[in-house]
């Protein structure tokens, strides 16, 4: 690679660009309502991210249970600069509802369902146990 190539090369980790977010902008660190666009005002910042890699941490960002949680209460959206940019209508309000409301019944499901194969689990082992004792040699 050329110096030229290794200073146009983007960063991919999504995870660490999203951190990075996190530690440069109070709306990503507060988990804020973002304004509608503020991909345009996190590449007017940081120009050299790249658009795939950006698009993917905000979606991670934004399905988030946290940013689902702050989107359901919110009611005005933030700047990258902590400035208004227009309100949470209530239609995305609902939309937070039913995502966390989906979120919180499937973890419910797997919760039950792990709780189940435990219980069975157990009463395998103790039917096992009881039949050792049972026919095992005194």
């Amino acid at each position: 690679m050329t110096t030229e190539e290794t200073s146009t090369a983007k960063p991919t980790d999504v995870r660490a660009l999203l951190k990075d977010l996190q530690t440069r902008f109070d709306v990503f660190r507060n988990f804020s309502p973002l304004a509608i666009g503020i991909d345009k005002q996190v590449f007017a910042q940081l120009p050299e991210v790249s658009k795939k890699s950006l698009r993917l941490a905000l979606r991670s960002h934004t399905i988030s249970t946290r940013y689902l949680k702050e989107m359901e209460k919110g009611s005005v959206r933030y700047n990258l600069d902590g400035s208004t940019a227009g309100e949470v209508t209530d239609e995305n309000r609902q939309h937070a509802q039913e995502q966390l409301r989906e979120r919180f019944k499937k973890q419910a499901e797997q919760r039950r369902a792990t709780e189940a194969a435990a219980k069975a689990e157990e009463r395998k082992q103790q039917k096992l146990q009881q039949l050792a004792e049972k026919f095992g040699r005194k």
